[in-house]
């Protein structure tokens, strides 16, 4: 009997020790491997589907790791992930760099052996394989002007055409000749939104230029003329317009790409990416199956193509648009590099997006509990986030928040991530937007130079309820924003959010006022209401510090320092009672004041050192 108690003993333990053995898994891949490869740290696998082939087999089961080598993972179609390719609270996948090593996932194709041309650009030819168009162009890892007049301003129109939609006279000498005006593309600035539509025609002696369809959104008040008489335009896209350093123009009837070079460029040792895949990850579960942790961490992701509807874009707000090539009345979106649907506890943690032409993440549709932190999110085209959805969806027949609102995408959050120099082309993008969203947490984020908004939480323009609600701004670093459009803030809310709170934010350096509406550090717009705004510190104005345009009661604004320019009120009201915004135990200092500097700069030291 204790010989056979013995043996069972040593079996227990072997079978223990086995089991040890497979409470994990590592797959390891490399630029340099090779997919019939066991996926070995000796012996990796080269693509990522395939490695997410792998891990399939076993996920969910154990915890898998699926080790990415430093170097460059070339796509042309989207990494796809479903319910089968996640995993559970104790047996998640992750996608990690290799320890020391910076992994890039790309969608471009590499451009070299530059040609000095006699007007002293330089000229490479298109891969024979591509056979595309792209509007984003990147050289030594920094995105190219597309060239562009004015080269660093703009032009005002003259007077809008008859119909002030389709055409507009411009003031003499104001356009250049151009050969090509098939190519052109015209971008005219909106308050809030921007149209990059092609061009029809240009008539010199009339001086009338002339697009291919309606400039602005498909609504009645986005007339050429609606917000200034005389907006701001101009012009890209043409061969004669590349004619400063670091512009590039692109013919695709001769297969050559034109480069002007900056100052350090070295032509044999330049290289240009075309983007060329739409999106680079895509994780979408199913209404039975929410995609369930799965997470990436140190990777690198960029070089991103998005393509204008026929008739252009012409922007609503928020990377929203209207697209006439479809009689869809609902608002089209600009595409993310990363898209997440129906996801459950996903996460991006020290990643990199960068380069895209379109919005660098979107956190979209029925997504629960993911999370960015400790991030760079950079020179993106569109938003640099977006998470949940707008209100126009439907299901059953009826907008989803009504019919469906346990649809809402909650608990998602962004922490000490640092988002920058978003909506490099479509001007109306907004660093973090949040559309219908519940206990959304934005927190410890630097949010700057920015066209337009920094952070914008809501999608209802009226106080009707919706499942928007609970959601946190707190603790962010915003400022130098709204540096082309206006009619925003450092912080934007509209709708019923009941339980949301903005708190402990510095907001700071607004200082571009263009358009007719002004900005501000804070705008409060339509149908804002049961909105907490505390201990938020907001600086360096070019208007107030708060405004409040239709809200409703009840707001509470307290224990905020709110700093003011001579003859700036620190809450501005449109169309919204004073009586309704409940106001306590506000700081109100002036800009011009050396002693209210003082208390602003021991303010700021005390609340936002860390």
């Amino acid at each position: 009997m204790k010989e056979r108690a013995s043996f069972l003993l040593l079996l227990l333990a072997f079978i223990m020790l086995r089991g040890c053995g497979a409470q994990s898994i590592e797959i390891y891949v490399s630029p340099h491997g090779n997919d019939t490869a066991a996926g070995t740290l000796k012996a990796p696998v080269k693509s990522l589907q395939h490695a997410a082939k792998l891990a399939a087999e076993k996920a969910g089961q154990v915890p898998v790791t699926i080790f990415l080598s430093g170097g460059t993972y070339l796509l042309t179609e989207p990494l796809k992930l479903g319910p089968e390719n996640g995993g559970t609270a104790d047996a998640p996948v992750q996608w990690k760099a290799m320890p020391g090593e910076s992994p890039v996932i790309s969608g471009g194709i590499p451009l070299n052996n530059w040609k000095q041309e006699e007007d002293g650009s330089w000229s490479t030819s298109l891969p024979e394989t591509y056979q595309g168009t792209f509007r984003s162009f990147y050289v030594n890892g920094l995105r190219a002007t597309r060239a562009r007049y004015p080269d660093n301003a703009y032009l005002r129109m003259g007077q809008a055409g008859e119909d002030n939609r389709t055409n507009f006279y411009f003031n003499k000498n104001d356009i250049p000749e151009i050969n090509n005006i098939e190519e052109l593309e015209l971008i005219l600035l909106h308050d809030w939104s921007v149209t990059r539509i092609p061009v029809k025609s240009i008539d010199r002696t009339t001086m009338q230029l002339t697009a291919v369809d309606s400039i602005g959104a498909r609504l009645p008040f986005f007339t050429l003329t609606h917000w200034e008489n005389h907006p701001r335009y101009y012009l890209e896209n043409a061969h004669e317009l590349c004619d400063q350093p670091g512009e590039w123009y692109a013919n695709f009837t001769n297969r050559k790409v034109y480069y002007r070079p900056v100052s350090g460029d070295r032509i044999d040792e330049t290289t240009g990416v075309i983007p060329l895949a739409r999106k680079l990850v895509v994780i979408e579960g199913s209404e039975k199956q929410h995609a369930a942790y799965i997470s990436f961490e140190g990777i690198t992701f960029e070089h991103t193509a998005w393509q204008l509807p026929e008739k252009g874009y012409c922007g609503v707000q928020a990377c929203m648009f209207t697209d006439r090539t479809t009689s869809n009345s609902n608002w089209s979106k600009i595409p993310a590099a990363l898209e997440l649907d129906l996801v459950a506890h996903c996460s991006f943690d020290q990643c990199t997006i960068r380069n895209t032409g379109g919005t660098g993440i979107w956190i979209r549709k029925n997504c629960m509990e993911c999370e960015i932190s400790n991030s760079h999110i950079h020179d993106v085209s569109g938003n640099g986030v977006s998470i949940g959805e707008g209100n126009d969806r439907l299901t059953g027949g009826s907008p989803w928040w009504q019919s469906s609102p346990e649809e809402v995408s909650r608990g998602n959050r962004v922490s000490h991530t640092l988002i920058e120099h978003c909506g490099r082309q479509f001007y109306g993008a907004v660093g973090i937007w949040c559309g219908l969203v519940a206990n959304t947490v934005l927190e410890h984020n630097e949010i700057r130079d920015l066209p337009y908004t920094g952070i914008s939480v809501g999608w209802m323009w009226t106080p009707e309820p919706t499942p928007c609600r609970e959601n946190t701004i707190h603790a962010n670093h915003i400022h130098h924003i709204l540096n082309i459009l206006s009619d925003g803030g450092g912080i934007y809310s509209l709708g019923l959010q009941p339980g949301s709170r903005i708190t402990n934010n510095l907001i700071h350096d607004v200082q571009v006022n263009a358009g007719r509406a002004e900005s501000n550090g804070m705008f409060l717009d339509e149908g804002t209401k049961e909105l907490l705004i505390e201990n938020n510190i907001v600086y360096n104005i070019a208007r107030s510090p708060l405004r409040f345009h239709k809200a409703a009661h009840p707001n509470l604004v307290q224990n905020n320092v709110l700093v003011c320019n001579d003859g700036i009120s620190p809450i501005a009201y449109n169309n919204t009672r004073k009586a309704d915004i409940q106001k306590v135990e506000n700081i109100i200092l002036s800009q011009s004041s050396d002693s209210d500097m003082h208390k602003l700069e021991e303010l700021v030291k005390e609340q936002f050192t860390e």
